[in-house]
């Protein structure tokens, strides 16, 4: 398997002629970015949901000089709206915004590409060199809240199709284009799958282009395959109705404090895997290929425990580091509480106790199941004379592309003329909406990103490189040709 630029090229556009186009543009395209940077499109804050909306209007406006002969706002929440997504609580969310470029090939493959444009919170007090919403360039990096999560990274696809029809000559894309831009993925995207529900005739498509991830580091270009989804619950014992005396009553009661210690030291055996009955059933394990894959990065594992301000990596016998985050089902300890906190002493059997818990899936389980599962297990593992409750909050599914698939190979070699590089494949230990897509659509899901580590996501100075955004402006102007090539030999 591979994906070398030299076995990559086909009949996609010549890079010269991309670049070209790229680097006469780039000033302008810049510009944009950061007027765009400059709107706080802080999702979280209500006080900021006229800047979210006027984000999702300055988008809109810019797809439409792009090109994109369909480019519109969709309402998300309840009710207000007409296409109000339908929220359960009644009230509204942050907009969407939904573009639409028809390929004059009607044969063509039909790509969504997603991502938000909504930002995390920030000011200046927290931290930051500069003003997060006042663009800065420094050294070829531009510092705003949003330069890397997610705005640089959606906007560089509108630079990336006037490029691709410019260098083959095209009026429209060699695929049918859509873009569906959330507003409220700092916040959750509570609102998300009803929305995506509501419009799956719209959003129809042949594969799913996830523009808000990264890669390994800017020496080493990558390709994500996948995330894990997550389920937490809150796990509440009760016992005795109020606190009383350890010496009266200690040793002969049920103690809700004990118990929760007890679960949470039940929750992996010796090898450090998850002891819940069925937990594993199902999933995907990793192929060697993945295996040898993962081993090839360049990973510091000392490094990275720096990052992590840890003392020492432990998890699953049998996988490594990469391995154990990227492509192993976890279960974590978030929290555990009850009884007496205060100064100094004080001799009870507490009546409460609780526990927090989290849970990160991988491809072949399912929420629902693990949830039943945990309350089995809750269940099973307490003694009589202590009720319990267990709260789940959600769940987000996982996802995951096979490294054979057609459509990574064409995200790869794309990538890989680009970089002028081997592109090599990671997976992400987080979670997010992208499993959505994938279950309400039908559709693989396949990542597109630029980002580094360094650019400091949600962190104070956040910020994007240049040079790799063009990366990415390149990358996604080679792309869609290669889509389309490959799903014509399919």
């Amino acid at each position: 398997m591979s994906n070398t630029p030299d076995n990559a090229v086909r009949t996609a556009a010549p890079a010269e002629s991309v670049r070209t186009y790229i680097d006469a543009h780039r000033a302008a395209f810049l510009d944009d970015l950061a007027e765009w940077l400059r709107i706080p499109s802080v999702s979280a804050d209500p006080a900021r949901a006229t800047d979210v909306r006027r984000s999702a209007e300055w988008l809109v406006a810019k797809l439409k000089d792009t090109g994109f002969p369909t480019a519109e706002i969709w309402e998300t929440g309840g009710a207000g709206g007409t296409d109000g997504a339908g929220g359960t609580d009644g009230t509204k969310g942050a907009p969407a915004v939904f573009a639409e470029w028809p390929s004059d090939d009607a044969g063509a493959p039909t790509v969504l590409v997603y991502g938000h444009h909504d930002v995390q919170p920030a000011a200046r007090e927290d931290g930051w060199h500069t003003d997060p919403f006042e663009p800065t360039t420094i050294d070829g990096k531009l510092y705003a809240r949003g330069a890397a999560d997610d705005k640089g990274q959606v906007l560089f696809h509108t630079l990336g199709v006037r490029a691709h029809l410019a260098a083959t000559g095209r009026t429209t894309p060699a695929v049918h284009l859509k873009l569906l831009i959330e507003g409220e993925e700092e916040s959750g995207s509570p609102n998300f799958p009803a929305l995506i529900s509501k419009h799956a005739d719209r959003l129809a498509c042949d594969a799913v282009i996830v523009s808000d991830t990264g890669m390994w580091s800017a020496e080493t270009p990558t390709v994500c395959t996948g995330m894990r989804g997550l389920t937490d619950c809150q796990i509440d014992l009760y016992g005795p109705d109020q606190d009383i005396h350890s010496g009266s009553f200690g040793g002969a009661v049920p103690n809700p404090a004990t118990e929760a210690a007890r679960l949470a030291a039940a929750l992996h055996d010796a090898d450090r895997r998850v002891a819940i009955p069925g937990f594993y059933d199902g999933i995907v394990e990793l192929t060697d290929a993945e295996r040898e894959l993962f081993a090839e990065l360049p990973f510091d594992e000392e490094r990275w425990l720096r990052t992590a301000h840890s003392h020492g990596a432990l998890g699953e016998s049998g996988y490594s580091t990469l391995e154990r985050i990227w492509a192993r089902p976890t279960a974590e300890v978030n929290g555990i509480g009850g009884g007496y906190q205060g100064p100094g002493g004080k001799t009870i059997v507490p009546s409460t106790a609780q526990l927090k818990l989290s849970f990160r899936l991988v491809a072949g389980q399912d929420a629902d199941r693990i949830q039943e599962s945990v309350r089995a297990w809750v269940t099973a593992s307490l003694p009589d004379g202590i009720r319990h409750e267990v709260t789940f909050w959600g769940a987000t599914r996982p996802c995951l592309t096979p490294l054979d698939h057609p459509y990574l190979q064409s995200v790869a070699r794309s990538m890989g003329r680009a970089f002028g590089q081997k592109i090599r494949f990671t997976r992400e230990g987080g979670s997010g909406p992208a499993a959505d897509l994938q279950d309400v659509l039908g559709a693989p899901v396949l990542f597109l990103g630029i980002s580094v580590p360094s650019d400091g996501w949600h962190a104070p100075n956040e910020k994007v490189e240049l040079d790799l955004l063009m990366k990415g402006v390149e990358t996604a102007a080679y792309l869609w040709d290669d889509l389309a090539e490959t799903t014509s030999a399919r």
